[in-house]
């Protein structure tokens, strides 16, 4: 019989819904990572995460095979306390979600008899997935290849990180930071690059002359003004007509304190917001829309905007 310590570890493993869904999974089958993040349609880092807490408990096992490890029920080492209950939970369980995975279930298990290629079996979701080398980074480094950049302006640009993408592409690239430190880091970044340089400075008064860039970047910096329209003001008077304006910042949301630990000043913007301030600047708008969503708690939204500062009349 269970302690009372005992049974309330148990209770708070199956209290979560996700590790319950796994559990339906592998009750009469085994299935390997990949498949389970392919039935559940989780991401792979939260599936493998639930199964190391339901493995810690007991519940479930693990064995190698080849590259792959397939995790079944662990009937054998759970106990019959944990038996017992598993057994009057999954008894009572009847869910359309865990009837969808059910179905899914076999799809894999048919698709493995199969013996698709690795391209097969994750078509439709090779994001969630690690295959050697298939970075973000690696992709933008490839695609960075199409573009060929005049005077780049990054404004708030931390320790350089943007610029050793955009330097090889670019005539000349400004790092613009608040912060000497970072600054600094920038310098240490970046010190193999010719065509890169560095100032302390405000985004809200900036020390350039009116028209002296071809794009200017405000990636994750609006968080950090407390007036974003004289920043994005600033941003469009430093820029040449016909050039353009990036901007990446977070949907606006109500996640006060995890602002705060970041040292944010603002809670993000709305698309709409965000499209005015940047016509109000004497931009025209060619793209504002939340453009990506976080897969992690608490799923922060991101808002990506494009403009181009109007060529005047002839």
């Amino acid at each position: 019989m269970a302690d009372l310590t005992q049974t309330v570890d148990l209770l708070s493993v199956l209290a979560d819904p996700t590790r319950v869904r796994l559990l339906s999974l592998l009750e009469d089958s085994e299935l390997s990572v990949a498949e389970l993040t392919r039935v559940t349609n989780l991401p792979q880092s939260r599936v493998s995460t639930h199964l190391r807490k339901l493995k810690a408990a007991s519940l479930v096992r693990d064995r190698r095979d080849g590259s792959s490890s397939f995790y079944g029920l662990d009937t054998d080492n759970m106990g019959a306390p944990a038996r017992e209950l598993w057994a009057l939970v999954h008894g009572r369980l009847d869910d359309a979600q865990l009837a969808k995975d059910l179905r899914r279930r076999e799809a894999a298990l048919a698709a493995r008899t199969s013996r698709l290629r690795w391209p097969d079996e994750v078509a439709g979701q090779m994001e969630r997935h690690y295959s050697p080398g298939r970075t973000w980074e690696a992709t933008a480094r490839a695609l960075l290849g199409f573009l060929e950049l005049g005077s780049v302006l990054d404004i708030g640009s931390g320790d350089g990180v943007n610029a050793e993408l955009l330097a090889p592409r670019a005539e000349r690239v400004t790092c613009l930071d608040l912060s000497e430190r970072v600054i600094t880091a920038a310098r240490r970044r970046l010190e193999r690059f010719t065509n890169v340089d560095f100032c302390v400075g405000d985004m809200h008064d900036l020390p350039f002359a009116s028209a002296s860039f071809d794009a200017v970047l405000l990636l994750h910096t609006l968080t950090y003004s407390d007036r974003p329209q004289l920043a994005t003001a600033e941003a469009s008077r430093v820029l040449r007509p016909g050039g353009a304006l990036a901007a990446v910042t977070l949907v606006e949301h109500e996640h006060t304190k995890i602002a705060a630990a970041y040292d944010h000043v603002n809670l993000g913007f709305r698309a709409e917001e965000l499209e005015a301030t940047l016509a109000a600047a004497g931009l025209d708008i060619v793209q504002c829309a939340a453009s990506s969503r976080e897969r992690r708690k608490p799923y922060f939204q991101v808002l990506t905007a494009f403009a181009r500062k109007p060529q005047p009349p002839p």
